[in-house]
């Protein structure tokens, strides 16, 4: 968020003072960059970490992000993020040059250290990822947002922006991904590692349109979020999964075009960052403000370095992918950066800089050796290519320079001696440059990235057992291998030993249920539900009106009692003849023991699962013996 003291805009004159205020950051902006007041003899880079945090014996999110910092009063570096299962910490500008990177990778594993002292004391682990895969959406209910003012504002003002319907994830990968939200909350699965470079004012046109085309190839070596509630989605979910989850626009019958806040943009820039910020105020309507003391054009004329609070508020809710930065050194100058927001948190911390010193060197590389990037490729190709790399990673076939038609690996490959050459022209100390760049070479040699390591880790997890077992097994493996800090081409995948470390007895219903029901109508006859049993080997089928609401249920049992019955009989039986009426059911949020003990008590083999009255889901005997089983080997 940056800007820490902000509010939900009330009334049409704070309104107005805001976007007043706004309006003169932009000329102050203006006059600064017109008059060459910015740092620009030095070039510095800076990272930001989030983290999320995970409960040592369950592997679900741990919700002691207030707890946590209560217990970190002396470091400064680490904040809250949006979710009570997060947390970010800011690493410190270094120039670029030197050994920038193993001096940042030795500061983000010693705060991350210090942090998880911390946690060891909540019975809490760190994970480093793009997205958790045992989250599950009822973490992501208001109640878990942290509990600061910002961050309410922040929800409360997205959501008067949504008119008349929910926000909605549509996501198709290896699985599909169909569900709706009452929370822009969703923001919060996303977690990142967030590269900064300074940049010069006459090189920012030049050099963020680089980060643009960038973008895609960076992306596609290290993507580390591919699964979203047990659903194996894109290779980087989390692009589509932030744009979807602050995505307050509706369909209409005309054609009016409208953008979201969350983009990679519309089209390369050509002159300055005021384009940025311009197109930001013009097209997207303000959704909080903050008490600015500050008159930025006052101090202008006083010689002095205006903050830009409005700016950096306003800038803070509109989520672009590269996102342009103002700030003041400590020498008190001001300086412009551009943030990487594409690259995600993980696997580890060696993974990270990799990442960070691959495309770091790849935007001085190919600075110098390109005089602008719109001559070499399209603007549409550039985010066609960032869409495709969202979706399949290291599978992805890239339009590059030229109209080129090359695959991830192979420019990856051809991009290596070219980031080589912009950190020996920074003077980046070569056993830096050989190690880092050698773990993108090594990764791209093995076609194996973050993502591609937790889906081939899940599927085999889960040809062995339930999804949630397989997701749980899954983080803890990911944390094991975490701590040994070596790089994710050189993990193994987790096999049936790992499975011993499951404790499914703090599970809820809704995280071993089935939801791919095979369902019947109360009208429908029988012979349709017999013969759908015995199809699908399953010996209980819901039956649901035809707005998703459970009316009955029929069993086996049922079905073979009719046929006796009805063995002489010529008349045509229908599903409400037999179905028990009024089933008894669970709720999704129950406890896996509290529904084990409603099944022993009432000697049933079946719960259905409703949310109110809509049917979620349904658990049998079949899923209990598999859950006991594990509960057992525990004992």
């Amino acid at each position: 968020m940056g800007e820490q003291r902000v509010s939900l805009v009330n009334d049409n004159k704070q309104m107005q003072k805001f976007v007043k205020s706004l309006l003169n950051d932009v000329s102050a902006l203006e006059y600064m960059l017109e008059n060459e007041w910015f740092e620009s003899d030095v070039t510095r880079i800076g990272a930001e970490q989030e983290i999320v945090m995970v409960e040592k014996d369950t592997f679900k999110p741990s919700l002691v992000a207030m707890e946590a910092l209560e217990k970190m009063t002396e470091y400064p570096w680490v904040e809250t993020e949006l979710g009570k299962f997060n947390l970010e910490t800011n690493l410190d500008p270094r120039v670029f040059t030197g050994d920038c990177f193993s001096a940042l990778e030795a500061e983000n594993s010693y705060k991350l250290n210090k942090i998880q002292e911390v946690l060891d004391t909540l019975d809490t682990s760190i994970l480093l990822t793009g997205i958790c895969p045992t989250l599950r959406k009822y973490h992501l209910n208001l109640e878990n947002l942290t509990p600061k003012k910002r961050y309410y504002a922040l929800m409360e003002a997205i959501n008067k922006q949504l008119i008349g319907h929910a926000y909605e994830l549509r996501i198709l990968g290896i699985d599909e991904l169909l569900v709706k939200h009452d929370s822009p909350l969703l923001e919060a699965c996303n977690t990142s590692f967030q590269v900064h470079l300074q940049v010069a004012p006459k090189d920012f046109v030049k050099l963020y349109n680089i980060s643009l085309g960038l973008a895609a190839p960076i992306m596609a070596i290290s993507a580390n979020s591919p699964i979203v509630f047990g659903k194996r989605l894109w290779h980087e979910t989390r692009i589509a999964l932030f744009q979807q989850s602050l995505d307050t626009r509706t369909t209409h019958d005309h054609m009016r075009e409208r953008s979201p806040r969350v983009s990679f943009g519309r089209d390369w820039i050509h002159h300055s960052i005021l384009e940025i910020y311009r197109e930001d105020i013009a097209r997207f309507r303000v959704l909080l403000s903050s008490d600015i003391e500050e008159d930025s054009l006052a101090a202008i004329k006083n010689g002095q370095v205006p903050k830009l609070r409005a700016l950096q508020v306003h800038n803070s809710t509109v989520y672009r992918w590269n996102r342009p930065c103002y700030g003041i050194s400590d020498n008190g100058k001001p300086h412009l950066r551009i943030e990487n927001r594409v690259l995600p948190s993980g696997p580890t911390v060696v993974d990270e800089v990799a990442n960070a010193c691959f495309w770091l060197g790849c935007m001085i590389g190919i600075s110098e050796s390109v005089d602008d990037i719109r001559e070499e490729m399209s603007f549409v190709d550039a985010r066609d290519n960032f869409g495709k790399a969202a979706k399949f990673g290291l599978d992805t076939k890239f339009t590059w320079f030229k109209d080129e038609k090359i695959n991830a690996v192979d420019l990856i490959k051809r991009l290596l001696p070219i980031a080589r050459k912009g950190l020996e022209s920074r003077g980046v100390n070569p056993e830096d440059i050989n190690k880092y760049l050698g773990i993108i070479e090594k990764r791209a040699e093995n076609h194996m990235t973050g993502a591609r390591w937790m889906l081939r880790a899940f599927t085999k997890l889960h040809d062995n057992t339930n999804t949630d077992e397989a997701l749980s097994v899954l983080t803890a493996s990911m944390i094991q291998n975490q701590m040994t800090n070596k790089p994710v081409h050189e993990w193994t995948l987790p096999d049936k030993e790992d499975l011993k470390i499951y404790r499914p007895s703090h599970l809820k219903v809704s995280e071993f249920m089935l939801t791919d029901l095979f369902t019947v109508q109360k009208d429908d006859i029988v012979d349709l539900v017999a013969d759908l049993m015995d199809w699908n080997k399953i010996r209980y089928t819901p039956v649901e009106d035809n707005k998703g609401n459970l009316v009955g249920l029929v069993t086996a049992r049922l079905i073979l009692r009719h046929f006796i019955k009805s063995k002489h009989s010529k008349k045509t039986g229908v599903v409400s003849d037999i179905m028990i009426k009024e089933p008894i059911t669970v709720s999704q949020d129950a406890n896996i023991l509290e529904a084990m003990k409603l099944m022993r008590e009432n000697k049933i083999g079946c719960l259905p699962v409703v949310n109110g009255t809509e049917l979620v889901g349904l658990i049998s005997e079949t899923e209990f013996l598999r859950i006991t089983g594990s509960l057992l080997q525990r004992m």
